[in-house]
């Protein structure tokens, strides 16, 4: 293959301080028909960023003359359009994190894999087409990035599932825009019935990977022996019942984005497993003798507090934090009541769609019954009650059961219900209280012996400490 690029093909900076390493990244670009220039240090970047533009920037972390995330914030202050991989040592989770949260695209782990090296490459030059001014339009950059910019068909529609326009969910909408450009894990955080589901698909398509595969699984519904199988795939005869290979999640979600629903039901032990193949990005099928290198985004979703479920042990950290490099929080339903017009427009429409009645009318009667409901369940919950109610009217006129006064949801586990809430109230005040028992106790109205026994029920992990005025308490 020839190392000579043309005019027209995507230009690339690279910016290492090891001249073996900055000439095997450039030989292995330009043999991908890329054009490359070349970085010793931030002073030479700055340098070759001031004269040129870019379609994707290659940074080491550690420089002799400073961070490569000083160059990334300054790129980003600047509002360039060039996506950034940072390299970072090996092992160095917490350096990859912190990269994502300044705004680069992707990151890679020395030593580099040449093969995820050049994946992670075209991916940011397509995320760099779709979302961003192309280094070979300088001239017309303002004009590109406006064209660029613009949402694709399947993105649009996307986007239109999220019904409503209160602050909450312009909010919401302008996360996903300002998220969808980058590989940074997402975490979308809500109640169960608030449309997790519609917000990982809308990152998906509002994303550069949207004309790949979006790959969906819910995590609680997978049995515990299942799960590696499941997730990484095996090979014929790996186990029992194994005829043939089977291709895992991570496999079939190649080139787009895998979603982790109810991510909180994860066992301990396939947690450890998960954050491995994310921060190695391989993962070996059942039975294989070597590693496959993924090429996935990672969404994730959970109805759970998971900061309290880290307290109480049964949630590794670090995972929560690889996971939670960008959080979207999904309002519930009573939290965005202006919205609830609209919602019913757009699920009557398509209950009726479907099942061929003609749209009823909302009337404002009709509207004072369903504002006065408390909604536990959500906007799945308010779907159910208007399915109900078409099923059951006459004519154009919507026909609602009465809901009891002390109506409330009933979720499927009494007692995991009433200890999640309780462990994160009591995570919540601790933490507020910087882990003092004594404080904490007094602030939720319990005793001492009473707080102490309900940290060790729940599992809730405190600083390895006592605080002294639980000491002066222990006798009292």
């Amino acid at each position: 293959m020839s190392l000579h690029a043309s005019a027209a093909a995507p230009r690339i900076l690279i910016i290492d301080d090891e001249p073996d390493l900055r000439t095997l990244y450039e030989l292995t670009l330009l043999r991908e028909g890329y054009r490359v220039e070349a970085a010793g240090d931030l002073l030479q970047a700055r340098a070759q960023l001031k004269e040129h533009r870019f379609d994707a920037v290659i940074t080491d972390m550690r420089l002799p003359d400073g961070l490569g995330l000083e160059l990334l914030r300054e790129m980003a202050a600047q509002q360039r359009a060039e996506r950034c991989v940072v390299i970072t040592a090996h092992g160095s989770a917490e350096n990859a994190v912190e990269a994502l949260k300044a705004g680069a695209f992707d990151y890679l782990t020395k030593p580099v894999d040449l093969k995820q090296f050049r994946s992670v490459v075209a991916s940011a030059i397509q995320g760099a087409k779709n979302g961003a001014t192309p280094a070979r339009n300088e001239r017309n950059a303002p004009e590109a990035a406006k064209s660029a910019a613009l949402p694709s068909c399947e993105a649009l529609a996307a986007l239109q599932k999220l019904v409503g326009e209160s602050p909450a969910m312009r909010s919401v909408k302008s996360r996903i825009a300002k998220a969808a450009g980058s590989m940074a894990p997402i975490l979308i955080q809500g109640e169960s019935g608030t449309g997790k589901e519609l917000v990982a698909r809308a990152l998906h398509a509002c994303s550069h990977r949207g004309t790949g595969p979006f790959v969906a699984v819910n995590c609680s519904a997978i049995p515990e022996n299942l799960l590696e199988a499941e997730f990484f795939g095996a090979r014929k005869g790996a186990y029992t019942g194994a005829v043939q290979d089977r291709l895992g999640l991570f496999q079939m979600a190649k080139g787009g984005t895998l979603f982790l629903d109810e991510i909180g039901d994860l066992p301990l032990a396939m947690q450890s497993k998960l954050l491995r193949a994310i921060q190695e990005r391989t993962v070996r099928p059942l039975g294989a003798p070597h590693e496959d290198v993924v090429d996935v985004r990672i969404v994730s979703a959970t109805h759970k507090d998971l900061a309290a479920e880290v307290l109480a042990g049964v949630f590794r950290q670090d995972l929560y934090y690889r996971l939670n490099v960008i959080e979207i929080a999904v309002p519930p339903l009573r939290e965005r009541r202006e919205d609830l017009p609209a919602l019913c427009n757009a699920l009557l429409s398509k209950i009726c769609r479907e099942s061929g009645f003609d749209v009823p009318e909302l009337t404002d009667t009709v509207m004072a019954e369903l504002g006065s409901r408390p909604f536990h369940g959500n906007v799945r919950e308010l779907e159910n009650i208007l399915h109900r109610a078409v099923a059951l009217g006459e004519g154009s006129a919507l026909h609602f059961d009465t809901p009891p006064e002390d109506y409330v949801a009933i979720p499927e586990n009494l007692q995991d219900f009433l200890d999640q809430h309780e462990r994160s109230i009591l995570a919540r005040v601790l933490q507020e209280t910087g882990f003092n028992r004594t404080a904490a106790a007094a602030k939720l109205g319990l005793s001492l012996r009473q707080i102490r026994y309900r940290i060790s029920r729940l599992n809730i992990v405190t600083p390895g400490h006592d605080d002294a005025p639980d000491a002066l308490n222990d006798h009292a």
